[in-house]
């Protein structure tokens, strides 16, 4: 049996608004569903918008945010390697791979609305009914492409990611330039949560989206459970 090929896209973007503070990636939640997928027995290949070394949100790294996952990438040689050496999104074919996966972290929300390569990306993978999943502020990604018949990717679907409320418990409102649970009902859709800060997943079919940090382990094992399906029935 092949392995599964998982796409991970990585933000480039590294300024908090215009706070002077810097922001990127979760580490954690790139952390998590990384071994997650990797010892699942998957291909991995990291790819970010500009490509190289993405940014991590500093925050991020502070001893308190450090999990398991977080220790082993930072002995990890051959992780930080690949990390390193992202994937500029624009060399990359949705027809090699079998699933996408997006980790949160702020930056997501300036650099994937409006970004076309991201959009068309997700785009190809949803017509082809291959899983998507995202975490946290990584559902960013989803604000922009489209189906066939030119609705919101969104619009129908059970979708979460970051609440009003946690945003405004980190204190960053004012500071994104949209509220992410506002953008997804804004788009039709059917925007679903837990308490703030609880673990919370959710799969329409193929789109699987994770709230919050503490999502981004369950939102992996989901996507992993949904490729293990489809592959399930591709052989019947």
């Amino acid at each position: 049996m092949s392995k599964n090929r998982i796409l991970m896209v990585l933000t480039s973007h590294d300024e908090l608004g215009s706070t002077g503070d810097k922001t990127g990636f979760w580490l954690e939640e790139f952390a998590s569903p990384y071994y997650a997928f990797k010892d699942a027995g998957a291909e991995v290949t990291l790819a970010s918008p500009r490509g190289g070394q993405p940014p991590v949100d500093p925050k991020s790294s502070a001893p308190e945010w450090q999990t398991e996952a977080t220790r082993r990438f930072e002995n990890d040689a051959e992780a930080k390697a690949a990390l390193a050496q992202t994937k500029p999104l624009s060399e990359l074919d949705a027809g090699d791979f079998d699933a996408i996966f997006f980790p949160g972290g702020h930056g997501p929300m300036w650099d994937y609305p409006g970004n076309e390569t991201v959009a068309h990306l997700i785009e190809a993978f949803d017509e082809e009914g291959k899983p998507i999943g995202a975490v946290c502020h990584g559902p960013a990604a989803l604000v922009s492409p489209k189906r066939s018949n030119g609705e919101p990717l969104v619009k129908g679907r059970k979708v979460t990611g970051f609440t009003n409320g946690e945003e405004a418990a980190v204190a960053l409102t004012e500071v994104v330039p949209f509220l992410l649970e506002d953008k997804l009902k804004e788009l039709g859709g059917d925007y679903v949560k837990a308490a703030d800060f609880e673990p919370f997943v959710i799969a329409d079919g193929h789109i699987i989206t994770g709230q919050n940090p503490a999502s981004s382990t369950p939102a992996a094992e989901k996507m992993l459970e949904v490729l293990s399906a489809r592959g399930l029935k591709a052989a019947e």
